[in-house]
C-alpha cells in the first residue's frame, strides 16, 4: 500500500524551526509532555476526575469573584464538569430574566458565554440555541452603544462556534451577519475593551474565511488581522487573549506547513511554547491540553513530511501529555479532537479509542463526529485487509449500506422512498451520508484487492457529491479523500 505520508528529506531542517528549547534548556516539545511538573498532577485518571469534582463542589468558595460574575474571566469553567457548567449557565439566565435583576444585560451576556462554553465542550446543539437566545436577550437589554456592540460580539461568537462544530458556509455567513457592522467598529465612543473584542471577532471570522478560501493572500491578511487583534487584546487586558494567541499559532502553523516557511513555523512554535508554559495544569487543564495538542499536531505533520522518526516520537509524547490533562467526560469534544489528531499517524490510536470518539459525537451532526467515523472505517478496513478477512469487510460494507438505505427512506416526510439518482442531491449537507459513501468506497476497494472482484463505478457520482458536501461543510480533508478514491474506483472497474 502507498505511504500516506510522502517523505521529503529536505524538510528535516524545518522541524528544528519550531523552538524546542524550554527555559531549563531541555527539549521543549518532549519535556512539555514528560516532566512531572508538566503532566496532570493527579497520577491517575481516577484521581483526576475526583480532583475536578472537588473543584466543582467548591466553585463559589475557590473562585468567588469569577463565579459571582464580578469579572469577565471564565477560566474557572475549565475546572468544572459540563453538568455543573450547565447549571451555572441556567442559573445566570434565570437571574437575568427576573424583574428584580440589578444588571440584566451583564447577566444575559454571561449566561450566553457559559452556554457557549458548555456547547464548545459537549457539542450540544441545545446549548448553542440557549447561548444564541441569551445573546439576543442581552441585545434587548442593552442601554448604551457599548453594550449593543458587546451583545453583537457575543452573538457573533456563538455563530462562530456553530461553524467550528458543524461547519458549513451558511453558518459562517450567519456569523458575519451577527458581527458588529463597520459603523460600529468605527465608533470612537466604545470602550477599549469593547473595541478589542470587536477586533478579535473580526480576526476570527477572517481566519475561518481564509481557511475555506485556501489562498495565500487571504491567509496572510487573516494573520495580520490576528496580530492586530492580539495587540489590542493585550492592551485592553482581554481575558480571551490566550484563545486569540492559540488561533494565531494555529494559523501560522497551518500556513507554515503548507508553504514550508521556517519563519512561520518559528512564530507558531514560540507562541505555543508560551501558551503551554502559561497554562497551569491545575487551573487551566483544557487550555494547556489544546496548546499541547496543537504542538503535537504540528510536529507530527512536519515529521511525516520529513520522515523524521525522532520527531514522530516527540509528537506522540505531546499527544499523551495533552490527553492526560483531563478525563474524556470532562470535555468530550476536546478529547475527541485529541484522538483524531493522534490518528493522523497510522497506528497511533486504537480502534477502541476511535469507536469511543465516534460514540461521543454520534447523532450531533458534528464535523468531529464525521471525521471520527471516517477514521474508524479507514482503520477497521485496513485491519481487515491486513488480516485478509474478506468476510469482515463484507459485514462492514453491509452495515454501511444499511445506514445509507435507512437515511434514504427517512429523508422525506412519511418515509417515502426516493430514486437512487436523486438521493445525493436530497442529502446535500448531510456529512454522515458523505462519510458513509467514502467509507463504502474504501471497503469495496479493499475487497477488490483481496478477492480480485470488480469494483462498480455506479457510486462515482455519490463520491463526487460527497466531496462537494464536505467542501461546503468546511471539511476539505474529507473532500480530498473522496476525490482521491474516484480514480482508484474507475481504474479498477
Amino acid at each position: 500500500m502507498a505511504d500516506p505520508h510522502p517523505r521529503d528529506w529536505r524538510l528535516a531542517p524545518l522541524i528544528a524551526a519550531i523552538p524546542v528549547e524550554n527555559r531549563e534548556g531541555g527539549a521543549a516539545f518532549a519535556e512539555h509532555g514528560t516532566g512531572p511538573a508538566n503532566r496532570s498532577r493527579t497520577g491517575t485518571r481516577e484521581r483526576l476526575a475526583r480532583r475536578m469534582f472537588e473543584f466543582g463542589k467548591g466553585l463559589r468558595r475557590i473562585f468567588a469573584p469569577e463565579a459571582r460574575g464580578e469579572t469577565d474571566d471564565l477560566s474557572w469553567t475549565e475546572l468544572v464538569m459540563p453538568e455543573l457548567l450547565a447549571r451555572e449557565a441556567r442559573g445566570q439566565c434565570t437571574d437575568a430574566g427576573r424583574v428584580s435583576a440589578a444588571r440584566p444585560f451583564e447577566a444575559w451576556l454571561r449566561g450566553s458565554a457559559l452556554w457557549r462554553e458548555h456547547a464548545r465542550r459537549t457539542g450540544a446543539d441545545d446549548s448553542l440555541g440557549r447561548a444564541r437566545e441569551a445573546a439576543r436577550s442581552a441585545a434587548r437589554a442593552a442601554r448604551t452603544p457599548d453594550q449593543t456592540a458587546r451583545a453583537a460580539v457575543e452573538a457573533g461568537l456563538v455563530e462562530i462556534l456553530r461553524f467550528d462544530l458543524v461547519g458549513g458556509v451558511a453558518e459562517l455567513e450567519a456569523a458575519v451577519r451577527a458581527a458588529p457592522d463597520v459603523q460600529t467598529r468605527r465608533n470612537t465612543g466604545l470602550s477599549a475593551a469593547t473595541l478589542a473584542a470587536v477586533a478579535a471577532l473580526d480576526a476570527r471570522l477572517r481566519s475561518r474565511q481564509a481557511r475555506l478560501d485556501g489562498k495565500p493572500d487571504a491567509l496572510r491578511r487573516a494573520a495580520l488581522a490576528l496580530d492586530e487583534a492580539v495587540a489590542a487584546a493585550e492592551a485592553a487586558g482581554d481575558p480571551e487573549l490566550d484563545h486569540l494567541r492559540l488561533e494565531r499559532a494555529a494559523l501560522a502553523l497551518e500556513a507554515g506547513v503548507m508553504r514550508r516557511d521556517p519563519s512561520l513555523l518559528d512564530q507558531a512554535g514560540r507562541e505555543l511554547r508560551r501558551l503551554v508554559s502559561a497554562a497551569d495544569p491545575d487551573r487551566r487543564p483544557l487550555s494547556r491540553a489544546r496548546a499541547l495538542c496543537l504542538c503535537a499536531a504540528g510536529l507530527s505533520a512536519l515529521a511525516a513530511l520529513a520522515g523524521d522518526e525522532a520527531a514522530h516520537a516527540q509528537a506522540r509524547i505531546l499527544f499523551d501529555a495533552a490527553a492526560d490533562q483531563f478525563t474524556p467526560d470532562h470535555s468530550p469534544i476536546d478529547w475527541t479532537a485529541i484522538q483524531l489528531a493522534r490518528a493522523a499517524t497510522p497506528g497511533a490510536v486504537s480502534l477502541a479509542a476511535l469507536l469511543q470518539a465516534e460514540a461521543v459525537s454520534a447523532g450531533k451532526d458534528l464535523t468531529l463526529g464525521a471525521l471520527a467515523r471516517d477514521r474508524r472505517l479507514e482503520v477497521e478496513a485496513a485491519a481487515a485487509e491486513t488480516a485478509a478477512d474478506a468476510d469482515r469487510l463484507g459485514r462492514m460494507a453491509a452495515e454501511v449500506r444499511r445506514r445509507l438505505v435507512v437515511r434514504r427512506l427517512t429523508a422525506r416526510p412519511g418515509g417515502e422512498a426516493r430514486h437512487e439518482a436523486d438521493s445525493a442531491s436530497l442529502d446535500r449537507g448531510d456529512l454522515d451520508w458523505a462519510v458513509d459513501q467514502i467509507g463504502l468506497a474504501r471497503i469495496e476497494a479493499a475487497i477488490g484487492r483481496l478477492t480480485g472482484a470488480m469494483v462498480s463505478t455506479d457510486s462515482a457520482f455519490s463520491l463526487f457529491e460527497a466531496a462537494e458536501i464536505a467542501r461546503e461543510r468546511g471539511v476539505p480533508a474529507l473532500a480530498e479523500t473522496a476525490e482521491s478514491l474516484m480514480p482508484v474506483r474507475s481504474v479498477r472497474a
